[in-house]
């Protein structure tokens, strides 16, 4: 590492409860130079950075299809090495935890190559925490001893290939005995449950969707796997949201304690802030820099 070189930090902002950021994220950020976040982090975290360059590296995806995915990543890459090459102190802020699905590897991997110093900083994980704020356990004794968390979105092995050519899930290796769930899903529902039954998960199983979970604005729509993708849909679920199938959705019943939207609930306009209403900050979100 170079003398007067900064130091990138790689946190996990939590699924969306500003209350759920942990205590060293809240630290990082009250004193960092610079947050570069995603779209999906809650505004209160930014509002900790008060002293600090606020960019927005969200990704995006058209309905042309086209993804802003492989430059925005080159451009978070640059970013980070400019920073901390300039003695910055930097934040990568991530949604939910970092090392699951969030790319952490291949950042930390370009600041190691260019000599940047660098921390991984866990955060709580959409995966377990938005099933809880729904009132469904991941695991159970009664119900459930092992727990599968799988991608909705994989690396694109190039233009015009297929499901197949793109997949890397094994699933024939995934069990109906346990529980699933499937992370950034929405628009893949269809062909989750066709490839589940296809590999002898029963069509009655509990299944729930859960859009923008810990948050205000959190909506659950529950069913069966035969079902869920038409549930989804007349319900209006949209990104971001998780799917959850197995027994313990069905405890859902007895242990709901979170107050959800309702489905005609209005999103909230602001693109980027899935917290609204539910402050834990009295002063306002300071002016975004970029």
């Amino acid at each position: 590492m170079k003398r007067n070189q900064g130091k990138v930090y790689l946190v996990g902002a939590g699924p969306g409860d500003p209350e759920l950021l942990t205590l060293k994220a809240v630290r990082l950020l009250k004193t960092c130079d610079a947050v570069l976040y995603d779209s999906l982090v809650p505004m209160e975290a930014l509002t900790l950075a008060s002293q600090a360059e606020k960019i927005h590296v969200g990704k995006w995806r058209g309905r042309d299809g086209r993804s802003s995915v492989p430059a925005q990543q080159r451009r978070i890459e640059t970013l980070m090495t400019e920073l901390a090459g300039a003695g910055k102190t930097v934040v990568r802020l991530k949604g939910g935890d970092p090392v699951l699905f969030g790319r952490v590897g291949e950042e930390a991997e370009h600041l190691a190559r260019h000599g940047i110093a660098f921390e991984i900083v866990p955060g709580v994980t959409s995966a377990l925490a938005v099933p809880a704020y729904a009132g469904i356990p991941v695991t159970d004794r009664r119900y459930s001893s092992q727990l599968t968390v799988v991608t909705g979105h994989e690396k694109a092995s190039g233009q015009g290939a297929s499901d197949e050519d793109e997949s890397r899930i094994d699933w024939e290796a995934i069990s109906p005995k346990g529980t699933l769930i499937f992370l950034m899903c929405v628009g893949r529902l269809e062909k989750i449950k066709e490839k589940l039954l296809a590999g002898g998960w029963p069509p009655e199983m509990p299944a729930c969707i859960i859009e923008r979970g810990t948050t205000p604005f959190q909506k659950t729509v529950v069913g069966t796997l035969g079902d869920i993708a038409a549930r989804a849909r007349r319900g209006r679920i949209q990104s971001p949201a998780m799917l959850v199938v197995g027994k313990v959705v069905g405890l859902r019943k007895k242990l709901r304690w979170f107050a959800e939207a309702s489905a005609e609930s209005p999103m909230p306009e602001e693109e980027f802030n899935p917290c609204l209403g539910k402050s834990i900050l009295s002063e306002p979100v300071p002016e975004i820099r970029s």
